[in-house]
């Protein structure tokens, strides 16, 4: 009898379970760790259909019982039992369900381990010049949503309201899996650049929409002791075609 099955599922079906609380992390996981660059490499890869590596997940309520948490900055409405555990994708999960559910900055860090709350936004006309160019099109702006030069006294880019959203032609991650708002205001805003728009949501957004990843997921009948072994194996150097990171 098999001890996993192997599927694939869209990133937004995961990520509707995640917020609905279906998936969860057992509680021995560690904390959310991702830097700002790892987060816009991991944007890029998924704009481009590269592949980021396969998700783990446990089947719940078998005889591996692990307490539960949600993934961070989910807040369940009411206490809500897993169906499913992450044990391995725990990184790459908690930024797309950061960066692309939510309305709230980002809490991550740069280089030098500098705690920042950011933004995340799509240079539309860049990123219509070709995937070659998408490293630089994906960025990342502070909580305030202006970046600044010349040591902070002058503005370089004001991405503040949705306005300057419109204006200068930045589009919000966190409005890639539903743009019917953003599009409706970018035409009331400014009609004529509504037909680039729709070329940059086939061409960009579309990936996002259509990006599936593989799923490994061990069924509940594997004991505690096997599923402790997997999840120490893939943690610490195992398997390549399980792990991204």
């Amino acid at each position: 009898m098999s001890t996993f099955d192997s599927t694939k599922t869209s990133l937004e079906s995961l990520l509707n379970d995640i917020l609905s609380g279906k998936i969860q992390l057992p509680d021995f996981q560690r904390g959310w760790v991702w830097d700002d660059d790892h987060i816009k490499s991991l944007l890029v890869s998924i704009a481009r259909s590269f592949p980021v590596g396969a998700i783990m997940l446990l089947e719940a309520g078998g005889d591996a019982q692990f307490k539960e948490r949600p993934i961070e900055g989910v807040q369940l409405a009411i206490s809500s039992k897993p169906e499913k555990l992450i044990l391995d994708g725990q990184q790459r999960l908690t930024s797309l369900t950061q960066v692309l559910m939510f309305k709230e900055p980002v809490q991550t860090y740069d280089h030098k381990k500098k705690i920042l709350k950011q933004y995340y936004y799509i240079d539309i006309e860049k990123a219509l010049l070709g995937e070659d160019n998408y490293e630089d099109a994906i960025i990342s702006i502070s909580r305030d949503r202006i970046l600044y030069k010349n040591f902070g006294r002058d503005i370089e880019l004001d991405l503040s309201t949705e306005e300057k959203e419109f204006e200068n032609f930045y589009f919000p991650c966190n409005q890639i899996l539903n743009s019917d708002e953003w599009e409706e205001g970018l035409t009331n805003f400014d009609s004529s650049k509504l037909v680039r728009f729709m070329t940059f949501r086939s061409q960009v957004l579309k990936k996002f929409r259509n990006y599936d990843l593989p799923i490994i997921e061990l069924k509940r009948t594997n004991k505690k002791e096997a599923v402790c072994l997997v999840f120490e194996k893939v943690n610490t150097g195992g398997e390549p075609w399980l792990i991204w990171v």
